[in-house]
């Protein structure tokens, strides 16, 4: 049950146009939707500002179909790890639904409000591309303006500096990178604002799949860095869009 949805029914109750008993019934799942194979969390919005995101990797085509018609009627519906099979399985089950192919996130219904600030999402290296993409694209749905500077890598560190005085201008940064994953030190070192270390799967062997430049990150000596899981954009995108959210005259602005 979304904010929009039960603002609506108090205010049919306070009008008169619904009763009591069947705003009760409107409101019977309420936080839980039951649907056997899931348990869809319709509190999430109310408690966390955005509904539940849809993680799509391991769930099976007829459970993802299920889900997606069960949410048809969402004012903002984002599903990530989704790839174009995916898409194609539940395109159907709601009219204007977009799937951003690099980034693999199927988005319907509204883009949040923009918010001052501006998240620049840095990447070491084209290889890194996806990742970063899921990140921005995550940051941009929920309302964000989103700076995209990609391959400025530590083996070409000019590039980096190059950008040095857009990454700096920015009021939260995320770094994506594999290999040593040293490049979030680097732009932690620089800018005096929240820096979110994005490490990737992407390098050799003895990048363990991104184990080491999780490592690297994890045991940054530049203050101001966080580091997220291994190839976890939306998580990066989700907590700089969290940062990110100013107070102006005294109060937040809404996720």
């Amino acid at each position: 049950m979304e904010r929009t949805k039960i603002k609506k029914i108090l205010k049919e109750v306070k009008s008169g146009k619904k009763t009591v008993a069947s705003a009760l019934k409107d409101l019977k799942n309420f936080p839980v939707d039951d649907i056997g194979f899931a348990k869809i969390d319709t509190h999430r919005g109310l408690r966390k500002g955005t509904p539940e995101v849809i993680f799509c990797q391991g769930k099976s085509a007829k459970h993802l179909k299920g889900i997606f018609q069960k949410r048809k009627d969402s004012s903002f519906i984002l599903a990530t790890r989704a790839g174009n099979d995916v898409f194609e399985n539940v395109k159907e089950t709601r009219k204007g639904l977009k799937y951003f192919e690099s980034a693999r996130i199927i988005f319907g219904g509204k883009k949040k409000i923009k918010r001052g600030g501006v998240i620049s999402i840095v990447s070491a290296g084209t290889a890194d591309i996806p990742v970063a993409e899921e990140a921005a694209v995550t940051a941009d749905l929920l309302g964000n303006q989103v700076e995209r500077i990609y391959d400025v890598g530590v083996a070409g560190i000019h590039r980096m500096f190059a950008n040095h005085k857009k990454i700096s201008n920015s009021d939260v940064v995320i770094v994506v990178a594999g290999m040593e994953g040293a490049l979030a030190s680097i732009v932690g070192g620089v800018v005096d604002v929240p820096v979110i270390a994005l490490p990737t799967s992407v390098g050799y062997g003895a990048s363990f799949g991104g184990i080491a430049p999780l490592l690297t990150m994890i045991n940054s000596c530049a203050p101001g860095v966080a580091v997220v899981n291994i190839d976890n954009g939306f998580g990066a995108g989700y907590m700089a869009s969290l940062i990110n959210r100013k107070v102006r005259n005294g109060k937040r602005t809404k996720l």
